[in-house]
């Protein structure tokens, strides 16, 4: 007699891909199961309460003691000379960063639903780190644009002269948006970000962050204490985010001192060795 052999059905690619999504959504609010999330959590708070003292002094120093130079010093608003960096100042937008990271995670998901195994598992990793990218900017952004209503700093020039103590709390418009930047803010939650994931690359992030809080202060959008409180908001943002990560065990591991370091699958070339491996005979 002819011998059969019968093989469960793999599941349809819709129910694959509602499976690789909803298992990404349901690893962010799971219960925190780490450890160490204690030692964790007070290293944090306490790594956020001296950044924001010292931030927040600095802030104050600028306003009262540097914020109004600078802006006379810079070129007027609207120089035609000033192109490339209109053009530069955009890479640090957040709305740009994050519709980037949110096409990167849907194309991933679209990606691994048709993967089985070890490459799946590999390609969910990354999405695991590209969610903590984008959550870092989206939550330090939702912060900055609190404040901002709440603050109502008018920008530079606004109102016809250059006055750092031009402030209409709860306004809500544009004009009225200048504390903390926006820009600094998503520039330095995706520089700490990739930093932490991968620490070789802290210089080229850092240097690319500060780039960005230099350009809106050519184009006199912001005062300097205004993109000092965003680079400190945007860092105290994605520290929080990675606090969250690691106390779910997700991307990020926890020392026993509390200080928490990637997970060895952050980065790429660990991960080529990995694949290499397990498709090895």
């Amino acid at each position: 007699m002819p011998v059969t052999t019968s093989r469960s059905p793999r599941p349809f690619y819709p129910a694959q891909l509602l499976a690789v999504s909803g298992r990404a959504l349901k690893q962010l609010v799971r219960t925190p199961s780490h450890s160490r999330r204690a030692e964790a959590a007070r290293k944090l708070a306490r790594h956020s309460l001296w950044l924001s003292a010292a931030g927040a002094a600095l802030v104050i120093v600028l306003m009262v003691a540097f914020d109004q130079t600078e802006i006379q010093l810079m070129p007027a608003r609207g120089t035609p000379s000033l192109w490339p960096i209109r053009i530069l100042t955009d890479f640090g937008k957040d709305e740009y960063l994050l519709i980037a990271l949110g096409a990167a995670l849907v194309v991933l998901a679209f990606v691994a639903a048709g993967l089985h195994g070890t490459r799946r598992t590999l390609l969910l990793g990354l999405g695991t780190r590209l969610q903590f990218m984008f959550l870092s900017i989206a939550v330090s952004a939702f912060v900055a644009e609190i404040l901002k209503y709440v603050i109502g700093r008018g920008r530079p020039f606004v109102g016809g002269k250059a006055n750092p103590f031009n402030f209409m709390p709860f306004e809500g418009t544009g004009a009225y948006a200048s504390l903390p930047s926006g820009h600094a803010v998503a520039a330095f939650a995706l520089a700490f970000a990739v930093s932490a994931l991968w620490p070789r690359l802290r210089v080229f992030m850092f240097t690319y962050a500060i780039v960005i809080l230099l350009t809106r202060l050519v184009l006199v959008a912001h005062h300097p204490s205004d993109v000092v409180a965003g680079a400190l908001i945007g860092t105290v943002g994605a520290m929080a985010v990675r606090y969250w990560f690691a106390a779910r065990r997700l991307g990020f591991a926890i020392r026993a001192d509390g200080t928490i370091v990637p997970l060895a699958g952050a980065i790429p070339g660990h991960l080529k060795r990995v694949a290499r491996g397990a498709s090895a005979p």
